[in-house]
C-alpha cells in the first residue's frame, strides 16, 4: 500500500510542471495511471480534485468489500467521521435555506447513507435521532447528544463535537481491544485526533457563550491531553494559551503506521495519507494554473526522502 503513495521525487516532478496537462502526463506514470486521461472533459483544478476523490472512494470500496470482521468493522469506523460531517453539512445548509439537492453533491461519498436527504428536516437533536439516524451507524454515538434544544448554527457545532467525542472514544476502545500492532499504531493516532478536536473546540468557543465547563464536557477523553492538558485548555482565553499546549504532527503519525506489519492501522493511515496526497496535488495544480511557482512547495510532504 505504501508503494501506492507519491514519493518525494514525484512531488518534485509535479512542482516542475507548467500546465495541468504536464501534471496529467506525469501522474500517468504513478498509481493514478489513466485516472485523468480517460475523460474528455476540460482539465481544471476542480476536475482533478473530483477525480482524486473518486479514485480514493473506489480504492476504499474495494478494501471494504473484501474485508471480514474485525477488519470490516475497523473500515466502517473510518467512514463514521465522514457521516458526522455530512450530517452537520446538511443541517447547516437547511438552516441557511439551501436546497438539499444542492447540498448532497457536496457530501463526502465515504460518509453516504440512505437517510441523508431527510437530515435537513430535523429541528432538534432528539428529532434527528428518533426520526432519521436511529437506524444508521451514527445512532451509537447519540447517547449524550439527544436534547430538545432547537438546532441553530451554534447547537449544530455542539452536536458535531458531541458526536465526534463519542466516535473517537468508541474507535479508540475498539482498537485497544484488538491489541497488538493495531493498538500500538492506531491508539496514538486517535489520541492525537482527540486532542486536535479539543483544540478546535477551544478556539471555536472564543467569543461565544460557551463556558469553561461546557467546553470541557465536549472534549474527548481518549487523548494524550487527558486529564491535565484538557483542564488547561478549558481555562484558555486566547490563541497564545492554546498554542502553548499544542505540539503534534498528524502526517508524521500516519507515516509511522507503515513501519510495522500485520495490523489494521495501515488501512486508516493509507486513507488519511491519500487524502493529504490529494490535497497536495490540488495545491500544486492551483499554483500551476495561477502561476504561483513561489508557493508551489508549500504542500505537506508525506514520505520525505523516499523514492
Amino acid at each position: 500500500m505504501k508503494a501506492g503513495i507519491l514519493t518525494s521525487t514525484d512531488y518534485h516532478n509535479l512542482a516542475q510542471c507548467d500546465t495541468l496537462e504536464d501534471m496529467k502526463l506525469h501522474l500517468q506514470s504513478t498509481d493514478y495511471g489513466k485516472l485523468l486521461s480517460s475523460s474528455e472533459e476540460d482539465l481544471t483544478v476542480s476536475f482533478v480534485d473530483s477525480k482524486l476523490r473518486e479514485n480514493l472512494v473506489t480504492e476504499f470500496s474495494c478494501l471494504r468489500s473484501n474485508a471480514l470482521p474485525p477488519l470490516s468493522t475497523f473500515l466502517d469506523y473510518i467512514t463514521y467521521n465522514y457521516m458526522i460531517d455530512n450530517v452537520v453539512l446538511l443541517i447547516t445548509g437547511a438552516l441557511k435555506q439551501r436546497d438539499v439537492e444542492e447540498l448532497l453533491p457536496r457530501c463526502h461519498p465515504l460518509g453516504a447513507f440512505d437517510q441523508m436527504a431527510a437530515v435537513g428536516i430535523a429541528r432538534t437533536p432528539t428529532e434527528l435521532y428518533s426520526a432519521i439516524l436511529v437506524d444508521t451507524p451514527l445512532a451509537q454515538f447519540f447517547q449524550d447528544a439527544v436534547s430538545e434544544i432547537n438546532l441553530d448554527e451554534m447547537e449544530v457545532e455542539i452536536l458535531r463535537s458531541k458526536l465526534y467525542k463519542a466516535y473517537l472514544e468508541s474507535f479508540h476502545s475498539f482498537c485497544k481491544n484488538i491489541g497488538g500492532a493495531t493498538k500500538d499504531t492506531m491508539c496514538p493516532i486517535l489520541e492525537f485526533e482527540a486532542d486536535r478536536r479539543a483544540f478546535i473546540i477551544t478556539v471555536n468557543s472564543f467569543g461565544t457563550d460557551l463556558s469553561s465547563a461546557d467546553r470541557s464536557a465536549l472534549y474527548p477523553s481518549c487523548g494524550k491531553l487527558h486529564p491535565d492538558g484538557l483542564q488547561v485548555l478549558a481555562k484558555a482565553e486566547d490563541h497564545e494559551q492554546v498554542k502553548a499546549v499544542a505540539d503534534c504532527y498528524p502526517v508524521k503519525l500516519n507515516t509511522l503506521a507503515f513501519m510495522q506489519q500485520f495490523h489494521f492501522g495501515v488501512f486508516y493511515s493509507y486513507i488519511k495519507l491519500k487524502e493529504q496526497e490529494s490535497r497536495n496535488i490540488v495545491w500544486i495544480s492551483e499554483c500551476v494554473t495561477q502561476r504561483q511557482k513561489s508557493k508551489i512547495h508549500n504542500y505537506i510532504p508525506i514520505f520525505q526522502g523516499t523514492n
